[in-house]
C-alpha cells in the first residue's frame, strides 16, 4: 500500500509539474514563432505560417540593438554581485561560526532582519541620490550584494559548522595566517555551497526585475527584463515579439539550471545533514 500511494504521489506530482512548467513554456514558445496578428489571439496552438528567424532578428535590432546591450549589462551585474557574495558570504559566514561573541549574536540579528525586513525603495533612492549612486550600474550591484547577502550568510554559516576545528588548528600551527587560513584551507571546503549560492543568486540576479526598474532607470543601463516593455503599450502590444524576447531572456538561466540543479539541492542539505 505504501509503495502504491508514493507512485500515485510521484505520477500527480509529475502531471502538476508539466501543467506548471512544461505548458506555459510551450505556450511561450508557440507564440514567439507567429506573427503579430495570429499572436494577437494568444491561442494555445501551433502557428500557421512559422516566424521565428523574422521575430528573432526584429526584437534583437529593435531600438539600436538594445537587447545587446542590456545582456552586457546583466552579465556584469550578474557576475560582479555573484562574486561579491561568495566572498563576502563565506568570510562572514565563517568569522560567525568560529568567533562566537556578543557581536557575533548582533551580527545574526541583523542578518535575520535582512530576511524578514522588506526593503525600503524610496530611502534607499534618497540614500543612493546622495552617494551619486543612482542610475549607475556599481551602484545597483551593490543594491544586489545588500538584498542577497543575508540568505548566502546563512548557508555558509550552517556548512562551516560541519567542517572540523582541527583543520583551522592545523593550519594555524603551520603558521598559516587568517587570509591564508581562509583562502587556501576553509573556502576550498566550501565548494558545494559556494556552487549553490553561485546558481541561485545568478538566475535571482539575471531575472531580477524590480531593482533595476527602480535603481538603475534610463535607456544606457538596460538589463534584460527591461526590455520586455520594448514590444508593449496602453494600446498596443506586439505578443509575438514580446514572447521571442521572453524566449531569450529565458533560456541562460534555465540552461545553468538544468546543469547544476544536483549541486543546488546539495548544497542547500549539505550543513542541514552533516550538521
Amino acid at each position: 500500500m505504501k509503495s502504491a500511494s508514493r507512485y500515485w504521489v510521484g505520477g500527480l506530482a509529475i502531471i502538476a509539474s508539466f501543467f506548471v512548467f512544461i505548458v506555459p513554456f510551450a505556450f511561450i514558445v508557440l507564440t514567439a514563432l507567429k506573427d503579430r496578428k495570429e499572436s494577437a489571439t494568444r491561442e494555445f496552438s501551433l502557428p500557421t505560417t512559422w516566424h521565428f528567424w523574422d521575430n528573432l532578428v526584429q526584437v534583437v535590432q529593435t531600438r539600436d540593438f538594445m537587447l545587446i546591450t542590456a545582456f552586457v549589462n546583466s552579465t556584469i551585474l550578474t557576475v560582479a554581485s555573484v562574486t561579491a557574495l561568495v566572498i563576502f558570504g563565506a568570510m562572514c559566514g565563517f568569522i560567525m561560526q568560529r568567533r562566537p561573541s556578543v557581536w557575533t549574536s548582533i551580527a545574526g540579528f541583523l542578518v535575520l532582519a535582512g530576511l524578514i525586513i522588506p526593503p525600503a525603495v524610496v530611502p534607499t533612492i534618497w540614500v543612493m541620490q546622495g552617494l551619486g549612486l543612482f542610475k549607475t550600474l556599481h551602484g545597483l550591484i551593490l543594491i544586489e550584494i545588500a538584498y542577497g547577502l543575508s540568505f548566502t550568510i546563512l548557508l555558509f554559516r550552517a556548512f562551516v559548522a560541519t567542517i572540523p576545528r582541527e583543520l583551522d588548528e592545523a593550519a594555524i600551527i603551520d603558521g598559516a595566517g587568517p587570509i591564508r587560513l581562509f583562502f587556501q584551507v576553509v573556502l576550498p571546503l566550501l565548494r558545494p555551497v559556494a556552487v549553490t549560492v553561485i546558481v541561485v543568486q545568478s538566475v535571482a540576479i539575471f531575472n531580477d526585475f524590480t531593482n533595476p526598474l527602480y535603481y538603475l532607470p534610463g535607456s544606457q543601463n538596460v538589463t534584460l527584463q527591461l526590455t520586455l516593455f520594448n514590444f508593449q503599450s496602453q494600446f498596443n502590444t506586439s505578443y509575438n515579439l514580446l514572447f521571442m524576447n521572453i524566449l531569450l531572456i529565458t533560456i541562460p538561466p534555465l540552461i545553468v539550471f538544468l546543469f547544476f540543479n544536483r549541486q543546488i539541492v546539495a548544497g542547500m542539505t549539505a550543513g542541514a545533514v552533516k550538521g
